[in-house]
């Protein structure tokens, strides 16, 4: 039974969908962490390879993503408007959309990837572990992009509960998995580290069969002809118009990563293992709060379909309230267990000290989150997806960019330089993000005259 977004109060559709997004989110960092403690396990290079190939890594994920974002938008404004059959076309034409947006990235990634690593300052063992991850990641692509399009479909519906299987189910896979690959045994050979990688794409398989298998129980996609996924002109612009500055926006999430990597790699692989240990237990405690992105975007699509902007915007300020009241217990929690989780996954004292460096400078800008990750949904979800490039342009790199080299390199502040960067641009952005968002929703109340 589908979720109704137009009548179903706001605190109860928000906990609907947003309580299994997180669950699941949650467990899909807990997945990373597991790869990052086996890594870990091997040595410090392995763990710096695993980190220095996570910006590369991350430009799949952010196409997929934006893609995902769009086509949510697209399915949830046409279900809104109640055109099922135009949100069939827009689901089926996103699979063949993820289809070559996976080729194309699959042959640049194999193509730039080394060089990439080789720019993060990789070479000799440390660039030969990191090149293999990526390769073997890198022939999982299809299946990442194809995922986050299926999980459209659902979340589309207010479905977020078989993605969030998905992820917890995926997360225990991948515990088991992890070491059997990488020590081998059973008829499995020992891959090292590869093993992680090929750990991660087996579950990315595993998990499309189970969505699909899921959309087809639904019928979710009842009606669609083989011949609807052939490119259609008018969809596929849509989906362009929609997906592609989302992707744009997690684009820049990847090279603002890249960035900051760059930057820590100047100060020795133990900055740049610190910097992807913090983020991970960053991510944790970001996590809970994800799913209220997700209903931010959904709410705002379906209702801007049915001609309801005053619940579009009662959404956005209820998504907000949620998130605050949400982090302030990751903050709580990271500013007291730092070091703990640190040491979760390595034993190097200066790899722990950098990384309780980075989490302390983090919790002041945890907030700055909430503000800009709910508004930019909600964008989204009002057909506005076009401010996400900008704001994602403007605190990724063109402020963090000369900020690092002032207070890192000028100033003399070392890794503290770069921290304190993120934080000055999360904030700026957060700020202007909000009052932008605020003016843009409350002048779509306003009824326009003839």
């Amino acid at each position: 039974m589908n979720t109704d977004f137009t009548t179903t109060p706001l605190p109860k559709l928000i906990r609907t969908i947003a309580l299994p997004s997180s669950i699941g989110f949650i467990f899909n960092t807990l997945f990373n962490v597991v790869d990052t403690y086996y890594g870990g396990l091997v040595s410090t290079t392995a763990l710096a390879a695993l980190s220095l190939s996570f910006p590369v890594f991350f430009i799949i994920l952010s196409i997929g993503v934006g893609m995902g974002t769009g086509t949510t938008a697209l399915i949830s404004t046409s279900l809104g408007a109640g055109d099922k059959k135009k949100a069939g076309i827009f689901a089926s034409q996103a699979i063949t959309l993820s289809f070559f947006n996976a080729l194309l990235l699959t042959v640049l990634g194999m193509i730039m990837a080394p060089h990439l690593l080789k720019l993060l300052g990789a070479k000799d063992e440390y660039l030969g572990i990191a090149v293999a991850y990526m390769n073997i990641i890198l022939s999982g692509t299809f299946f990442f992009l194809l995922n986050s399009t299926l999980n459209a479909s659902l979340t589309s519906r207010g479905d977020t509960k078989t993605y969030r299987n998905f992820l917890v189910a995926g997360f225990f896979l991948n515990v088991l998995m992890d070491p059997w690959f990488m020590y081998g045994g059973f008829g499995v050979p020992a891959m090292g580290v590869g093993g992680i990688g090929f750990s991660t794409v087996i579950i990315q398989i595993l998990g499309s069969g189970y969505l699909i298998f899921r959309i087809r129980k639904r019928k979710i996609m009842e009606g669609t002809k083989w011949q609807d996924y052939f490119p259609q002109k008018k969809p596929m612009l849509d989906l362009f118009k929609q997906g592609f500055p989302a992707s744009l926006n997690m684009l820049t999430v990847a090279i603002g990563i890249f960035v900051i990597t760059y930057f820590a790699s100047k100060f020795g692989k133990e900055a740049v293992a610190a910097y992807g240990i913090a983020t991970r237990i960053e991510q944790l405690a970001l996590l809970p709060t994800i799913g209220l992105n997700i209903a931010a975007l959904t709410i705002a699509a379906q209702n801007l379909g049915a001609g309801l902007p005053e619940r579009v915007f009662d959404s956005w300020k209820l998504n907000i309230t949620y998130g605050l009241i949400i982090i302030l217990l990751g903050v709580i929690g990271v500013t007291i267990f730092s070091e703990s989780l640190m040491k979760i996954f390595t034993t190097d004292p200066n790899v722990i000290l950098i990384g309780k460096e980075y989490l302390k400078v983090a919790t002041l800008f945890f907030f700055a989150y909430i503000f800009l990750n709910i508004s930019v949904s909600t964008l989204q979800g009002i057909k506005k997806p076009m401010y996400a490039i900008f704001v994602g342009t403007y605190r990724q790199f063109l402020l963090p960019l000369p900020l690092f080299l002032l207070l890192s390199v000028y100033l003399d502040w070392g890794t503290k330089g770069i921290w304190w960067g993120i934080f000055f641009a999360n904030w700026s952005a957060a700020i202007f993000t909000f009052f932008y968002t605020r003016r843009k929703l409350q002048k779509m109340q306003v009824p326009k005259l003839n």
